[in-house]
């Protein structure tokens, strides 16, 4: 079983082969492939951690789609001054599939 825990949007991800999931907005190439930066590998019971043996690794994946995520609502109040705000976000979010571990 081989599996690599990788930095992906400001956050870390656990994925193999074939794993679909969902980060921040990435710029694909014109292939549509990305590359991430793994942080530890583990090759059966062989596990990588070492920044010179990871520099030498990466992780492949392939764009499905570009997305929004769920709306959220920001709201800001203050007791006894009238002040109200109320603001809304949707972050960006791409869809990937991880294609190669290697």
């Amino acid at each position: 079983m081989v599996y690599a825990i990788v930095r992906a949007g400001g956050r870390q991800e656990k994925v193999e082969v074939g794993t679909v999931l969902t980060v921040d907005r990435q710029k694909a190439g014109e292939d549509g492939k990305l590359t991430f930066a793994p942080v530890l590998l583990v090759d059966g019971e062989k596990v990588t951690h070492a920044a010179a043996d990871l520099a030498k690794i990466s992780v492949t994946a392939e764009l499905i789609e570009d997305t929004r995520g769920k709306k959220i609502i920001i709201q800001k109040f203050k007791n006894k001054t009238g002040y109200r705000k109320r603001q809304g976000h949707r972050q960006e979010l791409s869809r990937v599939r991880v294609t190669a571990i290697g």
